[in-house]
């Protein structure tokens, strides 16, 4: 999954895209505001990680132009203010939640993991779809009770199709949740990992749909 993070201070968005990378993401990292505003009216993402103290223009003021253009990703404000009325601006601009710094990382990744999970409608830790089970913060997948091997793209592949249950999405949609900037992208990744969770799984667990893309289909009632 494809995560902008947006920071200005150097050693702590190193450590941020280090860390959120390690943990199965795909990671853009800006370090200013109107960086950030750039990324988001061009690039798709799943959730956004913003800092509120930014040069140029304010995290404050991204949030804004955000929420105006009627974009409605998650986004974690990460920040050293930590006033109750700094916490009540932010998210009465739209912010989903609020972490101080300095922070614990399995905690912001707890965090990222409930807004993916909600931004979707899931309620429950495991995304559950028949007779998959899925555990985003333990990367293990189970099907019919038994623990199943995956390579990280692999999961981070399956993982974006069973948020998307029951919609197509495209090659290039699948492709933009595996990488982020500068990552190279070979010509039929998306194909192959599809093959192999085919394989690792059952063969009409992702329907292909000509010319549009593919589909996880959910179960029948």
């Amino acid at each position: 999954m494809r995560i902008l993070v947006v920071e200005d201070d150097a050693v702590l968005g190193d450590a941020l895209q280090q860390g959120l990378s390690q943990a199965g993401y795909a990671i853009d990292w800006v370090k200013d505001g109107i960086q950030a505003q750039h990324a988001l009216s061009t690039e798709p993402y799943a959730a956004v990680v913003l800092d509120l103290g930014l040069p140029r223009c304010s995290g404050l003021e991204v949030l804004k132009t955000l929420r105006y253009a009627r974009q409605q990703l998650p986004v974690l404000i990460l920040t050293a203010r930590d006033t109750v009325q700094d916490r009540i601006q932010g998210l009465d601009a739209g912010a989903d939640d609020y972490l101080i710094k300095p922070f614990d990382m399995t905690e912001l990744y707890a965090r990222l993991r409930a807004l993916l999970r909600r931004a979707h409608g899931y309620t429950q830790p495991q995304l559950q779809l028949g007779q998959l089970s899925l555990d985003p913060a333990a990367r293990q997948l189970t099907y019919q009770g038994q623990s199943i091997e995956l390579s990280g793209r692999e999961f981070t592949l399956l993982h974006t199709l069973m948020l998307a249950a029951g919609r197509v999405l495209s090659r290039t949609q699948l492709e933009e949740s595996l990488y982020a900037w500068g990552q190279e992208v070979e010509s039929n990744t998306v194909e192959v990992h599809i093959h192999h969770l085919r394989r690792k799984l059952y063969p009409e667990l992702i329907q292909t749909v000509r010319g549009v893309g593919y589909l996880l289909p959910r179960p029948k009632a």
